[in-house]
C-alpha cells in the first residue's frame, strides 16, 4: 500500500469566474465571505473566501467520493485539515502549500496506521507504523517515505533494535527476547537467490541476512541523540507499507486527474482554484516497510550457546499497489 499517487485527487479547479456560485461578495464584486460553489467539472466547495480565493475554513467534495474538510489559504490547504480518499483511507493533520506537510495520521484501507512528521507529502522523520494485521510496529526514522536509519521493530513476544536502509534492516543490532536474553548481531545485505527457468532479469528486490554474534543478559536500553534525517527528495512518490512485510513505505495509490477533480487515490492538490487533481492515492505497498509478522527470530529459537547462532532471512518487498 502506498500513499504515493494520493496527490493525484487532491488537486481542485480553479473557480475564478467559472461554474455557479451563491454567496458573499466584496465591493470589487470577489468572492469574499461565506458561499457555495459548483464548479464545471462536477466539483462543489462551501466554506470561505477571501478576494476570491478559498481562504479559511470549508469543504471541498470531489465528485468520486472523496472529500476534504480544513483550513484553506489562497486556494491551498493549508493548516489543520482531513482528507478522506476515494478507497477508504484517510489523512488527518497539517498541509502546508496543498501537501501533508509537518505531524500527521494516515489510515490506510487495510487498517494500517502511520503517526508522525510529513514533508513534501512524504513520510519524513519520526513516526510510528502500525500493523494491523499482527499488531507489530515500526518505530523510527523515516526517510522519502522508507525505513532509514535507527529504529526499532516491535513485536508479540520479541523485538528488534537497529540501523535500517531502503526499508529492511541493515548493520549492528540486537534481538531482545521476553525470556531475558539479547542476541546480539548485524545484518548484512546478500544477493538474492535467481530461479533457474526465469529467462527474463526479474526486478531485484534487497534482502539482508542476520548474523548472530553472542547471547547476553538484558542490558538497559538508554535513547541517544535524536538523529536527524536528510532533506526529503521531492518529486518521488510514497506508497503505504505491506503489512505482510515489515513497515515498507506503500505508494499512495493516485488517481488519474489533471487538474481536474480527484481521483479515487489520494493526489496532490492543484494550487489553482479548479476542481481537485485526483493524483494523490494511498500509499502502494510496494514502497511498504517490512511486515513485523516477519521478524527472523522467535523467542522460542534462541540458542542457549552463544557459540550458537541464529540466521534469518529478510526480504524487504516493494510497496504493492495500495490500498495506500
Amino acid at each position: 500500500m502506498s500513499d504515493l499517487g494520493s496527490e493525484e485527487f487532491e488537486g481542485e479547479e480553479e473557480e475564478q469566474s467559472l461554474g455557479e456560485y451563491e454567496g458573499e461578495r466584496n465591493e470589487a464584486g470577489e468572492r469574499h465571505g461565506h458561499g457555495k460553489a459548483r464548479l464545471p467539472n462536477g466539483d462543489t466547495y462551501e466554506g470561505q473566501y477571501e478576494y476570491g480565493k478559498r481562504s479559511g475554513q470549508g469543504t471541498y467534495r470531489f465528485k468520486n467520493g472523496a472529500r476534504y474538510v480544513g483550513e484553506y489559504a489562497q486556494n491551498k490547504k493549508q493548516g489543520q485539515g482531513t482528507f478522506m480518499y476515494p478507497d477508504g483511507s484517510k489523512y488527518e493533520g497539517d498541509w502546508a502549500d496543498d501537501q501533508r506537510h509537518g505531524h500527521g495520521v494516515y489510515t490506510y484501507p487495510n487498517g494500517d496506521t502511520y503517526t508522525g512528521d510529513w514533508i513534501s507529502h512524504q513520510r519524513h522523520g519520526q513516526g510510528v507504523y502500525l500493523y494491523a494485521l499482527t499488531g507489530s510496529k515500526y518505530v523510527g526514522t523515516w526517510v522519502n517515505g522508507k525505513q532509514d536509519g535507527s529504529g526499532e521493530l516491535v513485536h508479540t513476544n520479541h523485538r528488534y533494535q537497529g540501523k535500517f536502509s531502503n526499508n529492511i534492516p541493515l548493520g549492528p543490532g540486537k534481538y531482545i527476547f521476553e525470556i531475558g536474553c539479547e542476541q546480539h548481531g548485524e545484518y548484512i545485505q546478500v544477493e538474492p537467490e535467481k530461479e533457474e527457468e526465469e529467462e527474463e532479469e526479474p526486478l531485484s528486490v534487497p534482502v539482508s541476512k542476520w548474523r548472530a554474534d553472542k547471547i547476553a543478559p538484558l542490558t538497559l536500553w538508554t535513547p541517544g541523540v535524536e538523529e536527524q534525517p536528510p532533506p526529503p527528495v521531492v518529486g518521488e512518490p510514497e506508497a503505504p507499507l505491506d503489512a505482510a512485510e515489515a513497515p515498507l513505505d506503500t505508494d499512495e495509490v493516485p488517481h488519474d486527474s489533471t487538474d481536474a477533480s480527484l481521483d479515487a487515490t489520494e493526489a496532490p492538490l492543484d494550487s489553482a482554484e479548479a476542481p481537485l487533481d485526483a493524483t494523490e492515492a494511498p500509499l502502494d505497498g510496494a514502497d511498504a516497510p517490512h511486515d513485523a509478522a516477519e521478524a527472523p527470530l522467535e523467542s522460542a529459537e534462541v540458542p542457549h550457546d552463544p557459540s550458537q547462532t541464529v540466521t534469518a532471512d529478510v526480504a524487504a518487498t516493494s510497496p504493492g499497489a495500495d490500498d495506500t
